[in-house]
């Protein structure tokens, strides 16, 4: 009987392996959905759209960024680029894209750089995120984790769907909101008159383990936006990790 039952435990264990092995050779799997929600309102003008993406795109083809991909249980993520203004503007700019190491980072910060502007408008971050979860929804990709990650210059929300309606259907849907503010000058052209960080932690960001990363000055934008990608790809809720990645964005 002892016999059998290590058998048949064997035997199970054998199935869940290939199965396991099986999701991580399907192409579908990933340690990560990621959807960049990129500032494109009246407020960023085609220079600050450009440098923008060039920030991400010396992100992700950052060696430290593609390792902590690598280092994921199936060692690929699939990430999409899109730029939004108001309710009716949200643009893909790059396309669902899995990264799995330097060449396919490297294409898809190219194919970033490619595209003209097209979303434009006042402040519409309720529509956003809710065409963030579209986007999540809609592709035949399964994610360990699902993530929404918005950048902005204010909180703010001048039409289109309400940020708290937005987040509370995102949220409840398991999918995490993450942030990064825009707080420097000759990026943006329009600070906030009110602390941003806080605006963003109270109004837009949610949850498990969601963060807030600042990007403080032109110089540490893409800085900022690498600290972020390592936390949102590798890091483990928990706010000691937080304060740890915050802090060393401030050495």
């Amino acid at each position: 009987m002892i016999h059998g039952m290590f058998a048949r435990l064997t035997a199970f264990f054998a199935c869940l392996f290939l199965s396991a092995a099986a999701i991580a050779q399907d192409g579908k799997t990933v340690d990560i959905e990621l959807v960049l929600l990129a500032d494109a309102t009246g407020s960023i003008d085609d220079a600050e759209i450009r440098f923008q993406r060039e920030g991400y795109a010396r992100a992700i083809t950052d060696p430290s960024v593609i390792a902590a991909i690598t280092s994921g249980i199936h060692a690929r993520i699939a990430v999409t680029y899109v730029e939004w203004g108001s309710a009716e503007s949200q643009e893909v700019v790059v396309g669902w894209t899995v990264v799995d190491g330097e060449a396919s980072a490297n294409r898809f910060a190219a194919a970033l750089l490619e595209p003209p502007r097209r979303a434009f408008g006042r402040n519409a971050i309720g529509a956003a995120l809710l065409f963030g979860k579209a986007l999540i929804d809609g592709n035949d990709i399964q994610g360990v984790k699902r993530v929404i990650d918005l950048s902005a210059d204010s909180a703010n929300n001048w039409n289109g769907p309400s940020i708290e309606d937005a987040r509370e259907i995102v949220v409840s849907s398991g999918i995490v909101i993450n942030g990064l503010a825009v707080l420097c000058r000759h990026c943006s052209g329009r600070p906030a008159a009110y602390n941003l960080e806080d605006a963003f932690a109270a109004r837009i960001i949610g949850g498990p383990g969601s963060f807030v990363i600042t990007a403080d000055n032109r110089t540490t934008f893409a800085e900022a936006v690498r600290r972020k990608l390592i936390l949102e790809i590798a890091g483990e809720p928990g706010t000691d990790k937080l304060a740890k990645v915050q802090n060393e964005g401030r050495e």
